[in-house]
């Protein structure tokens, strides 16, 4: 059965991931760098894992499955969700996929030397109520493709 990971430091749409995966009687893990309160709900867990870079992904890249659905912002982590036929959906309802991945990853990697050398400052555009509508309706839609890559 499906089960949904969610990289869970810095998640805006958790409220929206159990709300769905209730519906469907999904099993949720959320894991992070520190303890969160969650909803009191058999199928929702929380791993806590220790400081340091990439912890939370290297735990969820452990545990994800054919066929099961990680929400993260991280460009590396969804593609590790991809290598292990997981699903991965960006809290703003956009999925990495198979053909969008290698330039995510580029582009990552050159907005990364344009930050480094000074070219470019800021971070990501704000959450909108129109991006947390767009995760709804794709993880509804990624439920439903989940259930078919599981053998």
């Amino acid at each position: 059965m499906t089960h949904i990971y969610i990289d869970g430091d810095a998640c805006p749409v958790k409220d929206e991931v159990f709300k769905v995966a209730g519906r469907y009687g999904l099993a949720v893990t959320v894991v992070g760098n520190a303890w969160l309160r969650l909803p009191q709900d058999p199928l929702i867990t929380m791993i806590v894992v220790p400081e340091g870079p990439d912890a939370a992904d290297d735990r969820i890249a452990e545990l994800i499955e054919a066929g099961d659905i990680c929400v993260t912002n991280d460009i590396p982590l969804g593609s590790r969700c991809l290598a292990k036929r997981g699903l991965a959906l960006r809290p703003n309802g956009k999925p990495f996929t198979e053909n969008s991945i290698g330039d995510a990853l580029a582009t990552r990697d050159l907005m990364n030397t344009l930050r480094e050398i000074g070219t470019m400052t800021g971070g990501p555009a704000p959450f909108t109520k129109a991006d947390r509508s767009r995760f709804l309706s794709a993880l509804d839609t990624m439920v439903h493709q989940a259930k078919r890559v599981i053998p």
